[in-house]
């Protein structure tokens, strides 16, 4: 027997109340509680009889070697190798990103070699996925599709059909019928996810789970989904855009802030193996206010241009515009460009854009975009010719050393460029003789050597 009790509860963070308020007290968002009826059990008691016993941790046979792999290696390597069996993995993006093109590309792969692949979509019949298949040459008759929001009829259909990987799309439109809140609620996520949890770790069977986002682009939902699953990956890019970036946010088995870059085509995502090639097709070299930086993302290590215009203003406040590069990172070099090198930016409008839709983060790119800021107000372009700069700027001018700065450079050197302007700590790690690598200590150092 059980009784019923409505609560108030936080459709961003889960936060449950009593009586409703308009302002959630655990996140500060307004008008995000709605009222949910709450069955609660008044018997308890139940017994959970579980097999398991505490076992030495070398005895455990490790899964690092059970990984499937999904055909796209792009994928496999913001995974960490492969899926991990018994995992769950949380993909989110834009609407129309590619999202759903993605997985199912996947889904064949594994399909035609592993064994059966089950699809379930609670956004599309049947036969447009059937569509979509048809344009992406998804042919592998191991891979099922059943369109479904009902969570348990969804645990029937795997119990039946005892598949190797389970993609659920989305999230946000199962629901279990026990339960009296909306498809999307924060209880119905909570509780369908336990489910999926629950079917994972017992079946080993791994999981592909697609999250909406809000308009903000942050995951749609409560937080709760992002700790129980054991990767969480983002799907970047823009619609109008030709390239897509695959970024991991979190991951229990591989590196975090890896990234895969596709490029979205008629006949589907194409991996792009090469991505700096990608982003100095079209490069600047030798002109004025271009910059080739270097930046490790994950443990790829990629070359990518970044361009600066400064020009002149009679506003009262001038415009700092940055794409690709962190707002504060900007205003930052240019108050060290102004304090130590006396080049104001006070009657001007700063205009920062990264070559290719790439997000740079870290310090990498500190010293590159410096100069190039340099390059533009000074209306002169660099000496050195197919130069590449890395290297993170202090706040008294200094430059400091970055990590991995041998791979960036080895890259370089295999991309044809001829110079590299590197921190002076960085020198002693590198050998390569076919590109020539100039040290510098100061942001001054670096201005005599370009200009």
């Amino acid at each position: 027997m059980a009784k019923s009790k409505s609560v108030f509860v936080c459709q961003e963070c889960g936060y449950e109340s009593l009586k409703w308020l308009g302002k959630c007290p655990n996140c500060n968002t307004w008008n995000s509680m709605v009222e949910e009826v709450k069955e609660e059990k008044i018997s308890t008691k139940q017994s959970v009889i579980l097999n398991n016993e505490p076992r030495s941790i070398v005895s455990i046979k490790s899964g690092e070697y059970e990984r499937l792999d999904t055909g796209i290696s792009e994928l496999n390597r913001v995974l960490g190798g492969g899926i991990v069996k018994g995992s769950l993995t949380l993909i989110s993006g834009a609407p129309g990103i590619g999202k759903s093109t993605l997985l199912l590309q996947a889904a064949n792969n594994i399909a035609g070699r592993y064994g059966k692949v089950l699809y379930v979509s609670g956004e599309e019949s049947e036969e447009q996925i059937k569509m979509r298949g048809d344009r992406l040459n998804v042919l592998s008759k191991d891979l099922y599709v059943i369109s479904e929001t009902n969570m348990d009829k969804i645990k029937e259909h795997i119990t039946n059909t005892n598949p190797v990987f389970v993609i659920i799309d989305s999230i946000q439109t199962l629901f279990k019928q026990s339960m009296t809140s909306a498809p999307g609620s924060v209880s119905q996520v909570r509780q369908n996810s336990n489910d999926i949890m629950s079917i994972g770790k017992t079946q080993n069977i791994p999981f592909f789970i697609v999250a909406h986002i809000t308009k903000q682009g942050e995951l749609a939902g409560p937080r709760v989904l992002e700790h129980m699953v054991d990767t969480v990956l983002s799907f970047e890019g823009e619609r109008t855009q030709e390239f897509r970036i695959l970024r991991t946010i979190k991951n229990r088995f591989g590196n975090t802030s890896e990234i895969g870059v596709f490029e979205m085509s008629q006949e589907g995502l194409k991996q792009i193996l090469n991505p700096s090639a990608v982003f100095l097709e079209e490069a600047g070299f030798q002109k004025e206010g271009s910059i080739v930086i270097g930046v490790i993302e994950g443990t790829r290590p990629i070359l990518v241009e970044i361009q600066a215009l400064v020009t002149e203003t009679k506003a009262v406040m001038p415009r700092r515009t940055a794409v690709g590069v962190d707002n504060l990172r900007l205003n930052l070099i240019l108050a060290v460009l102004e304090k130590k090198l006396r080049v104001y930016f006070y009657n001007c409008d700063v205009y920062v854009n990264v070559v290719g839709g790439l997000n740079i983060e870290g310090t990498f790119g500190d010293l590159g975009l410096a100069l190039a800021l340099l390059s533009s107000v000074k209306s002169k372009a660099i000496s050195l010719e197919r130069l590449i700069v890395v290297g993170e700027i202090g706040l008294t001018g200094e430059v400091r050393p970055v990590t991995f700065c041998d791979r960036l450079v080895n890259e370089a050197e295999k991309m044809g460029f001829k110079n590299a302007i590197i921190p002076y700590r960085n020198k002693d790690r590198i050998k390569n003789k076919n590109i020539d690598v100039i040290s510098v200590s100061s942001l001054v150092e670096a201005i005599n050597k370009v200009f």
